[in-house]
């Protein structure tokens, strides 16, 4: 039998009719994913590479109509398949108004599937090879945006997909820079095989070489048997290397070897490994300022910046700024509410506004915040109090002691409606001194 990778999803809220489905493509050497609801075959979509949407029209809450509609043009490049138990002319225009390639009526035979499938992905095949790749496709499903700034990011990204030059992304927090590198693997040719990330900060600089490297038994105390690194886990793939500049020197010497030589060597052996994968690299950090401070290796530096991507902070694309909300509204009105959100133009003023220190990742919490505390459509009120007009105070000027007593003293009097003897108590001097100051 002739074995297929191809990833398919199916949304059915019939549990009988999912599992025979799934049986069905299984066997004919598909990889599959099973949805009840729409809002669950979302999430898949989300995080999943898929080929082939095969849904159902009549389901509760969202039916798969809309789905159909979602998809079309949130995915576009996915092919849809509609099978139903209740056809009606209605049905079945709206099916082909909304992208569907074909449309099954239950029963239907192994054999109507297994055509219906394959005329899908051979008209899916066929449509990729003559067009190219749209910067809202699945593969860029987390990155969105017209600015130039945006577009100059995802150029680099359309030259670089297909090869395996070390790139480094650089960038302010929370800017996307792991997002960018999936879009580099999961767009070119090399999609197929795997994308390993991982965030050096995050690992203990004593732990750093045996987790990425690998170790043999009896290499250190605890180390019982042969383990793989993230270098032998990413082979043929992609190694994203995030936090670069918080790398041991030690293992900033091994990764020197691995992109000269294309070789590694586990901790604890001697036994030279070679690796064929692509090394992607990011930092937050100034690695010019560490290698002054000799914290990070001149030599290897050189050697990871193949090619630099440089991804914008949001205050330099702030007409994405529209887009980015709108998909996060998106995202959360689905996740939070069971339903689209919207947000009210002078709410959207004042996130356009701001300058957002935090980026992307600081506006994506702002609004799912704000879905959650809305009532359907995110007004002002609904926005944190960081994001709206402040009054800015002057400080007042520095002045010689004896002209603030007199104006406090000038301000008492008023109170007391000149009266000395009140003013002194409040003053909490006697009336003698009160006069004295007066004069």
């Amino acid at each position: 039998m002739d074995l297929r990778k191809e990833n398919i999803l199916i949304v059915d809220d019939d549990i009988d009719i999912l599992e025979l489905l799934q049986r069905h493509l299984q066997a004919m050497g598909y990889h599959t994913y099973k949805a009840v609801s729409v809002k669950e075959a979302l999430f898949i979509l989300k995080d999943t590479y898929i080929d082939l949407l095969i849904t159902d029209i009549q389901m509760p809450e969202i039916d798969g109509l809309q789905l159909l509609k979602f998809t079309n043009e949130h995915y576009p490049e996915i092919p849809k398949l509609v099978v139903t138990g209740y056809p009606s002319v209605e049905d079945s225009l709206e099916v082909i108004k909304s992208g569907a390639t074909d449309y099954l009526t239950k029963p239907f035979t192994k054999s109507e599937l297994k055509k219906a499938i394959e005329k899908a992905l051979e008209q899916n095949a066929t449509r990729k090879k003559s067009t190219l790749p749209s910067m809202h496709t699945n593969l860029y499903s987390d990155m969105v945006g017209e600015s130039a700034a945006f577009k100059k990011v995802t150029n680099i990204i359309e030259r670089v997909k297909d090869n395996k030059a070390t790139i480094i992304i650089t960038g302010e927090s929370g800017t996307g820079k792991e997002l960018v590198a999936r879009a580099i693997h999961y767009s070119g040719k090399f999609s197929r095989e795997p994308f390993i990330a991982v965030n050096c900060g995050a690992i203990p600089e004593n732990l750093q070489e045996a987790e990425l490297f690998g170790y043999i038994k009896g290499a250190f105390t605890g180390a019982n048997e042969n383990r793989n690194g993230f270098f032998q886990a990413a082979k043929g793939g992609t190694l994203f290397l995030d936090e670069i500049g918080t790398a041991s020197l030690a293992v900033q010497t091994k990764l020197l070897r691995a992109l000269q030589e294309k070789e590694i060597t586990r901790v604890g052996s001697q036994k030279v490994e070679k690796v064929d994968i692509r090394i992607i690299a990011a930092t937050n950090s100034n690695l010019k300022d560490e290698i002054k401070n000799g914290t990070f290796r001149e030599d290897l530096y050189y050697r990871l910046t193949v090619v630099e991507i440089k991804v914008p902070p949001l205050r330099e694309r702030k007409s994405d700024i529209a887009i980015l909300t709108e998909k996060f509204i998106r995202k959360y009105g689905i996740e939070f509410k069971d339903r689209l959100v919207r947000i009210a133009p002078e709410a959207l003023q004042i996130l356009e506004r701001y300058n957002w220190p935090g980026n992307i990742r600081e506006l994506e919490n702002i609004v799912q915040r704000a879905v959650i505390m809305c009532d359907g459509i995110i007004k002002v009120k609904d926005l944190p109090d960081i994001l709206k007009y402040q009054i800015n105070f002057p400080e007042n000027e520095l002045r010689p002691l004896h002209e603030m007593e007199k104006e406090y003293i000038q301000r008492v009097l008023a109170h007391t409606e000149g009266n000395k003897t009140k003013a002194a108590q409040i003053l909490q001097i006697d009336r003698k001194t009160l006069r004295e100051k007066l004069k």
